[in-house]
């Protein structure tokens, strides 16, 4: 697996992986769901992934206007968060397997995504040059940032090493 210890700062992130996309669509290929808006997820029902934006971002994971240089993690569970774009191949099968573990950890580790094309200031604040990027959040320390399209077991390796820190 790809691992990246997230810096922030002046510190630039060069990622490259096999398995993901780094060239923009046209506006013609991007059919994505709604967004989140004014920092709330964009649907009323109950969503395993939620789709986020900058405001929500800020609000319920980590302001990064307020701590630019040290990761302050807001939440009340570890997190995850996939950075995509739907036009890209690798993430749309990312996707379903992020879906897949969102089910199993329910209610312990929440689950987010953000559009890169619709939140390009996320994508600049988290140096998200290369999709998918998947962000794993511990409760305390450091997440840790992946790239490409993970294989399951990838995947929860990572979960459990978030998800065991917070016990």
């Amino acid at each position: 697996m790809k691992r990246t210890i997230l810096a922030f700062g002046l510190a630039a992130l060069s990622l490259v992986s096999a398995s993901a996309c780094t060239a923009q669509a046209s506006s013609t290929e991007q059919k994505a769901k709604p967004e989140a808006q004014a920092g709330q997820p964009a649907e009323a029902k109950k969503e395993l992934v939620k789709h986020i934006d900058a405001a929500f971002m800020r609000a319920n994971i980590y302001d990064y206007k307020a701590n630019p240089t040290k990761f302050v993690f807001k939440g009340k569970r570890p997190a995850v968060v996939d950075f995509y774009a739907t036009w890209c191949g690798p993430c749309r099968s990312l996707g379903p397997k992020l879906e897949a573990v969102a089910k199993k950890y329910e209610g312990k580790i929440d689950f987010y995504k953000v559009d890169v094309d619709k939140n390009a200031e996320l994508s600049q604040i988290f140096r998200v040059q290369s999709i998918p990027m998947v962000l794993f959040i511990p409760m305390e320390g450091i997440p840790t940032q992946t790239l490409g399209n993970l294989s399951p077991e990838e995947i929860q390796q990572s979960l459990d090493l978030i998800y065991k820190a917070a016990k």
